[in-house]
């Protein structure tokens, strides 16, 4: 390596004449460095650069803006707003945003330094509430051609591709059309538009083809978050979704995914209200929960869904109140309340100002392991940073490898590193990234196969890894035998 790219790759044992340093890494693995497709960095990149739940699993570039919430274009006026409703999920800043465009955000990142690499997507609900606020209304014509200039503009600041994130709002109002609209203007760009469809349960089947269908009709690519089939009316039909992943790739449609190897989901507590309570920002959010009318109809609907709450669990709050929660289940919060579930929800998001996150065991193993052997899926890890996370926040590609590789004997080991490297860089339109050979960014990982596994549990989910040796970012070492360096040689990534 030199300069942080790959300048030789040989069989031969002997040191190269020119080295000045080398690595005996005999026995080990040496690889790309992961890529995570998937990732919820946006702002803990600033309060801890390193990242080091990340690199210290490999990963050496991390994909931010996911789900619809990129960390602009915004005006300034509108990021303490948005800050507070995306708290739950990206967390929070210790200053104020600096920033409004997508670009300068992406500056900023760039003078703060970073540990890995970082790229971000535009998001639609960025793009939606700079244009609409909260509101559960349709854009008028000209309000959608400022939406789609937004997205384009983005995109001219480096924006990777375009996200949504149907089930969350301001987005989750939006039509078929308004998605497609935004997302044509992908295609002068040839970038991906990365989508949390519209249902990942019973109605699974009609968002997958909306996702399809724009991608068919804009003749641009796609990429499907966190593949999965959530809660019991869907579980066992793994095969039948990657069934219509593999007929949309013979229709011509550039489709990929990604999924983390867990059965358990972990987002906001908020995303389980009702849409139409997001209509005001967090500020209305919070006094519908408090108006015993509008309180009523948030419990109806909250006991129409399909939770389980005795498997919802908390992971974070924002004060020290009601710190005894994280860790606790939604309904033996309620029963230490004398309430029921939907009631502790609702007070409980009015304690903590919307700042709760959560887990959801959601998912069956069957369809998870089915996903693994598919072979179209990104390994990814949608990590939450805050509170108590998920343990995929610490050890998604070390489970990978270590449980279903190792000692399930699931797939192959030069697949999974496929899945993790490879498909990811041509999913994501990175060109010098996800191989080993000369002329490629020098990102490289050294695991030993026989040690490596995760130790993150859901009871403790803060534990690193073991076996992940070397971890090399433009190559300059973030991990060395083990162990975190401390260095910054990141980049930013514009497309």
């Amino acid at each position: 390596m030199e300069d942080g790219t790959i300048t030789q790759v040989g069989r031969q044992s002997q040191t190269a004449p020119d080295a000045t340093e080398t690595v005996d890494a005999d026995g080990s693995v040496l690889c790309p460095g992961f890529i995570d497709t998937h990732s919820h960095s946006d702002l803990e990149v600033f309060a801890d650069p390193v990242l080091e739940p990340k690199v210290r699993q490999g990963i050496t570039t991390e994909i931010v803006g996911q789900d619809g919430f990129s960390a602009g274009p915004l005006s300034r006026d509108k990021t303490g707003e948005w800050e507070d409703h995306l708290s739950g999920m990206n967390g929070r800043l210790d200053d104020d945003w600096e920033w409004g465009c997508l670009g300068a955000y992406l500056d900023a990142i760039e003078a703060n330094s970073c540990g890995p690499n970082v790229a971000t997507l535009v998001g639609h609900g960025t793009v939606r509430y700079e244009t609409l606020g909260m509101t559960d209304r349709e854009p008028t014509p000209a309000e959608l051609e400022e939406m789609a200039a937004l997205v384009a503009g983005a995109l001219e600041d480096g924006a990777i591709g375009f996200s949504t994130g149907l089930v969350y709002p301001p987005q989750v109002h939006a039509t078929t059309g308004e998605v497609r609209r935004l997302a044509r203007e992908l295609a002068a760009f040839d970038r991906p538009f990365v989508a949390h469809i519209r249902n990942e349960s019973v109605d699974i089947w009609e968002a997958l083809e909306e996702f399809i269908r724009i991608g068919s009709r804009e003749s641009i690519p796609l990429h499907l978050s966190h593949f999965k089939l959530a809660f019991a009316p869907q579980h066992g039909k793994a095969r039948r979704a990657i069934g219509v992943l593999k007929s949309a790739r013979e229709r011509g449609v550039d489709i990929t995914a990604d999924q983390y190897p867990y059965t358990a989901g972990s987002t906001k507590l908020g995303e389980v209200l009702p849409a139409w309570v997001h209509a005001d920002g967090p500020e209305g959010v919070i006094e519908s929960l408090q108006t015993e009318a509008d309180r009523a109809r948030i419990r109806a609907h909250l006991e129409a869904r399909l939770d389980d709450w005795d498997r919802v669990v908390v992971t974070s709050v924002a004060s020290t109140r009601n710190q005894a929660a994280i860790g606790e289940t939604i309904a033996a919060i309620a029963r230490e309340r004398g309430t029921t579930p939907e009631t502790a929800i609702m007070d409980l998001l009015v304690e903590e100002r919307l700042e709760v996150g959560k887990i959801t065991y959601m998912l069956h193993e069957d369809d998870v392991r089915s996903i693994l052997q598919y072979g179209g899926a990104c390994i990814a890890t949608d990590g939450l940073l805050g509170g108590n996370p998920h343990p995929r926040t610490y050890g998604t590609y070390p489970r990978v490898l270590g449980h279903y590789v190792r000692d399930e004997n699931l797939l192959p080991l030069e697949a999974a590193v496929q899945m993790m490297t490879a498909l990811p860089a041509r999913a994501m339109g990175m060109q010098t990234k996800g191989l080993v050979r000369p002329g490629m960014d020098a990102d490289l990982l050294v695991f030993d196969p026989v040690a490596v596994r995760s130790n993150a549990t859901f009871e403790q989910p803060r534990q690193y890894p073991d076996g992940i040796e070397h971890v090399l970012v433009n190559g300059s070492f973030v991990v060395r035998e083990e162990a975190i360096t401390g260095s910054l040689p990141g980049s930013v990534i514009r497309a």
